[in-house]
């Protein structure tokens, strides 16, 4: 094999070709979670606390634990 066979190395703008490439990699892989977070997590336990809120009865929640004696400033 003679040497002008050979190909040579990219030297120069390998840096900045790698980088924009993972960019670009790392922004769609980052929104790609970020929308699977909101619809699979986030809008899930939105409506959990929505519905564990909407029949919710704090005073009531309240009453039972000072009956329970957890509170010790309340009689």
């Amino acid at each position: 094999m003679t040497s002008s066979a050979l190909m040579k190395p990219q030297m120069r703008g390998l840096l900045a070709k790698c980088l924009r490439f993972h960019i670009v990699g790392a922004f769609a892989v980052s929104l790609g979670v970020a929308a699977f977070y909101k619809f699979a997590v986030a809008k899930s336990r939105k409506k959990a606390y929505a519905d564990f809120y909407r029949n919710y009865d704090s005073m009531k929640d309240f009453e039972e634990m000072k009956k329970a004696g957890i509170f010790q400033s309340a009689k």
